[in-house]
């Protein structure tokens, strides 16, 4: 019975009018990347879907329809609940069926979704459509789920049994936010389940967008033309009162002989399986023995969305007759109120909220005779009842589905913003062992299925080299200091296996221009050059790399290689503005003299470059912000690590100094207020003076630079907390984060590329992988070194 959003008005219709109703002399500022949308793109709605024959089913499809009318871009993808093995003829846009009692369905649903990209789940919930205890098979879905959720709750019990309660309590505590219909459902939600209020949105129950008619204007297509029509209209079952409606006729019918009450609607599905239609027959029987048979009419039909208009356009009064106190949603109510209809209705809790204001009568429940007087009184009076239906039409206005649908979206973009503020990871992850404290094993697979006889590739479609996006200098130069780094622990590449370190070499041979004497950066896959010079940090990268193959690496052609290169790209570095592409070049300088400590040309470049870092710390330090510049991007750890290293050669006790305290600033500011972990700085929008400091995106390359900078701090100073620190940042790689999610995969030897504020991103590119394998190659360093200490 899914409902069109906007009805067109046949040009003949009654209309009724309703009133109305110092590295340079000016301050370096980050570029601030702009925001994710906070909009979700990828929405996944689970619930039943028509052509089942349920109101969540009919709920379900027109708001997804309406979310789709307002917000296009969004992509909707549905997931009913199958209640027969045939199941349903389902349109294009439900992607997964579940089967209601195979709990195997539920988790393979989970995995559908984890796997599907969805940005957000909405749950539509009813105890009954879902399989086990008090429909506890969709608790195993949602612990699985990787991304936020949030439900919308079609029944809130005041009176649970203690199975409804135990999957109540926990559907709460999993889900983001709690959508709720009525401001019962709110107070039920408080008082029982002791949710709190700002956990809960209120959205009423969507409607469409009907106008105010004269119902003459429809009865003859029902053959009620002169008629005053009653109406209640839904899944037939006997916990709908109509026998109720049908014993007050004959009072009805000695004062107006010319009514006629109209029962529309097939049997529930699930009555119909488990009785037949005997509650029809013991409905038409009861009209028969009190003579009124010719007064009711049974439409034994699930109504389309236009015969549905014009049913319920057609009825003078609206009548719900509903048993149960407890109902604190009813579709067909919210319905008739839209269309502005006359409504007497048994006192259930939302009709209790709807029809508040004189928006409708309410009568006893199980109390023919109160129906009757009612319908007699509202039929009498011809302009109380059009004032009732006017007041009801107006407060309609607000649950139209299109502004119902983005009461939705801000509820969803409410709990991306939430998860900004106060990340928060789920079940499943909260759940998953992490192996914390200790170093995984190496394991070089993705290393090598990223690198073909170019180089290394720079992106990846979760674990596949993606070709398109081609290569970098920034991550080949990374590339070589890994390779060199597994050659300083004696680690060597399996038999038959390229040799790694010479690829990467020769990646940055050919990316040195001997006429500029820079490095180019970007390199299409086509190996066509994307600009005619790189930026100063990926000329930085590649001398750190060079400097560190001069620094550790006892192969003699390697080293021959590097050291031409290495000799003909430092003069362009000593003229440097960029502080990252100081502090890489910094760190290049020290490995090389590490091997080559006579070198003046060398030590006079490196002291050039500290001294300009060290003059911007002076230059930008206070007491609330100590830092190199007005703001923090990326890679911020390699400034200070520059100036410990760089201090320490030269004895120069202000660089340590400055580098250190620095460094502590920076790890202060990046951990959690609450449980300690690491955070790093985030990409979208990272963090100024003048502006707030941003939590996501985060990446691996931070998490690296922390775990070189606070080793270097440690050999400096000696001191335990910097390998604490160290070991912090490492932990970040393997689940000890915001989101309990480790970004390391054992399973490939690679790293996913970062913490999004919902869930990891799933690519393992080579920025990631490198930065994973570069912190854990030096920790592995710094045990060797302990082992060898222990020796001693």
């Amino acid at each position: 019975m899914s409902l069109p959003k906007i009805m067109p008005l046949p040009e003949t219709v009654a209309l009724i009018e309703v009133q109305a109703l110092v590295l340079e002399e000016r301050p370096v500022t980050p570029t601030a990347v702009p925001p994710r949308p906070a909009l979700p793109n990828r929405i996944a709605i689970l619930g039943n879907y028509l052509p089942r024959r349920c109101g969540i089913a009919t709920f379900t499809t027109d708001l997804c329809d309406a979310i789709h009318a307002e917000y296009g871009a969004t992509e909707l993808l549905a997931l009913p609940v199958n209640d027969t093995e045939e199941g349903y003829d389902y349109p294009a846009r439900v992607r997964f069926e579940l089967s209601e009692d195979n709990l195997a369905s539920y988790r393979q649903a989970a995995d559908f979704l984890n796997f599907s990209n969805v940005d957000l789940v909405c749950l539509q919930h009813e105890y009954g459509i879902f399989g086990g205890n008090a429909g506890r098979h969709i608790l195993e879905l949602l612990r699985r789920l990787r991304m936020p959720f949030v439900t919308t709750l079609h029944t809130v019990l005041r009176e649970p049994t203690p199975d409804q309660r135990a999957v109540m309590e926990e559907l709460a505590a999993l889900s983001d936010r709690l959508i709720v219909m009525s401001q019962q459902s709110v107070e039920i939600l408080q008082e029982v389940f002791h949710v709190p209020l700002e956990k809960i949105d209120l959205i009423p129950h969507g409607i469409p967008d009907l106008p105010f008619t004269d119902p003459n204007f429809y009865k003859d297509g029902f053959g009620t033309e002169g008629k005053d029509v009653l109406l209640t209209f839904g899944l037939l079952s006997p916990n709908k009162g109509i026998e109720n409606v049908i014993q007050a006729l004959p009072k009805i019918l000695s004062c107006h002989t010319n009514v006629v009450y109209m029962v529309s609607g097939v049997t529930h599905p699930h009555i119909l399986r488990r009785e037949g239609d005997k509650y029809r027959d013991s409905l038409q029987a009861l009209a028969k023995e009190l003579g009124v048979e010719s007064n009711v009419i049974f439409r034994n039909r699930f109504e389309s969305p236009q015969d549905l208009v014009e049913l319920i356009g057609a009825a003078d009064i609206y009548i719900t007759p509903y048993k149960h106190k407890a109902q604190v949603v009813s579709g067909t109510l919210a319905y008739a109120l839209s269309a502005g209809k006359a409504i007497i209705s048994t006192p259930y809790l939302h009709a209790i909220e709807l029809l508040n204001g004189e928006r409708g009568a309410l009568v006893p429940f199980d109390d023919p005779g109160a129906i009757a007087e009612k319908t007699i009184a509202l039929l009498d009076d011809e302009t109380g009842r059009h004032a009732m239906r006017k007041r009801a039409y107006l407060y309609a206005r607000d649950m139209i589905w299109n502004r119902v649908a983005q009461k939705y979206m801000q509820s969803f973009e409410r709990i991306y913003n939430e998860r900004l503020r106060n990340p928060r990871a789920t079940f499943s992850a909260q759940n998953t062992k992490k192996a914390l404290d200790r170093l995984p094993a190496i394991k070089l697979d993705h290393l090598y299925r990223m690198t073909d006889h170019t180089g290394i590739v720079e992106h990846a479609v979760f674990v596949v080299p993606n070709y398109t996006e081609g290569y970098t200098t920034d991550d080949n130069a990374r590339a070589l200091i890994v390779t060199t780094l597994l050659e300083d622990l004696g680690i060597r590449a399996p038999d038959g296996s390229v040799d790694l370190a010479s690829r990467y070499l020769a990646f940055l041979w050919h990316a040195f221009d001997p006429l500029t004497k820079r490095f180019r950066n970007c390199l299409g896959y086509e190996c066509q050059w994307q600009e005619p010079e790189g930026s100063e940090d990926s000329h930085g990268r590649a001398l750190w790399g060079l400097g560190t193959v001069l620094g550790r690496s006892k192969n003699a052609g390697l080293r021959g290689a590097a050291g031409r290169m290495f000799e003909l790209a430092v003069p362009a570095a000593v003229e440097f503005k960029s502080p990252r592409a100081c502090a890489f070049a910094v760190l290049g300088l020290q490995e090389y003299l590490d091997s080559f400590p006579g070198d003046r040309a060398a030590l006079t470049a490196s002291d050039a470059l500290t001294n300009r870092l060290l003059n911007s710390y002076r230059s930008n330090r206070s007491d609330g912000w100590k830092w190199f510049e007005n703001g923090l991007a990326y890679s911020n750890a390699r400034l200070p690590q520059a100036l410990i290293r760089a201090g320490t050669r030269a004895a120069n006790d202000e660089m340590v100094s400055a580098g250190l305290e620095a460094l502590d600033w920076l790890a202060s500011i990046q951990r959690c207020e609450v449980k300690g972990h690491f955070v790093p700085i985030g990409s979208h929008g990272f963090y100024s003076k003048t502006t707030e400091k941003a939590r996501f995106d985060q990446q691996p390359v931070e998490a690296c630079a922390v775990v070189s900078a606070c080793l270097q701090a440690y050999r400096a100073t000696g001191k335990g907390r910097w390998r604490k620190e160290a070991w912090s940042a490492l932990n970040w790689f393997l689940g000890d984060n915001d989101l309990q999610i480790a970004l390391y995969d054992p399973a490939t030897g690679g790293c996913r590329d970062g913490l999004h504020p919902d869930r990891a991103n799933e690519n393992q590119g080579a920025e990631s992988t490198l930065s994973f394998l570069m912190a854990l190659l030096e920790m592995r360093k710094l045990e060797e070194a302990d082992d060898t200490e222990k020796k001693l």
